[in-house]
């Protein structure tokens, strides 16, 4: 299973690459395994400014649909356009081609409660 020691993760199954205060935002391989083929994936907070934890979208799969987590508190500046036409992306790519969203972080001293990608394995059993 895929967890790339460069981007930080949530216990919610998000991961977070960090650009300046920038972040960039997707659901993990684990998470996207575990809710099998996505079919939709919907965000309606793009221009919000979100706190830590607040829902921020919903994740569509064939048996379930699964709440999206704002890792970091601040605005959400992009969404992927691609995935409304794609989101079978989230399954094939879920660390590239599959990426959520884009926030401009208001707070950075959150990102030390995200987990590295070892404290990520160990969550999952990996």
């Amino acid at each position: 299973m895929s967890i790339p020691a460069n981007l930080k993760y949530t216990k919610d199954h998000e991961w977070v690459s960090l650009e300046g205060d920038v972040a960039t935002v997707g659901i993990t391989h684990f998470a996207q395994k575990e809710l099998g083929d996505i079919v939709y994936v919907e965000v309606e907070t793009l221009d919000q400014t979100l706190d830590k934890d607040e829902v921020f979208g919903t994740v569509e799969a064939v048996k379930t649909v699964s709440d999206l987590f704002l890792p970091l508190s601040g605005e959400i500046i992009a969404f992927n356009d691609a995935l409304e036409s794609n989101p079978e992306s989230v399954n094939a790519d879920p660390y590239g081609a599959g990426w959520m969203i884009k926030i401009k972080v208001s707070n950075l001293s959150e990102v030390e409660e995200l987990l590295s990608s070892e404290a990520y394995k160990e969550l999952i059993g990996a």
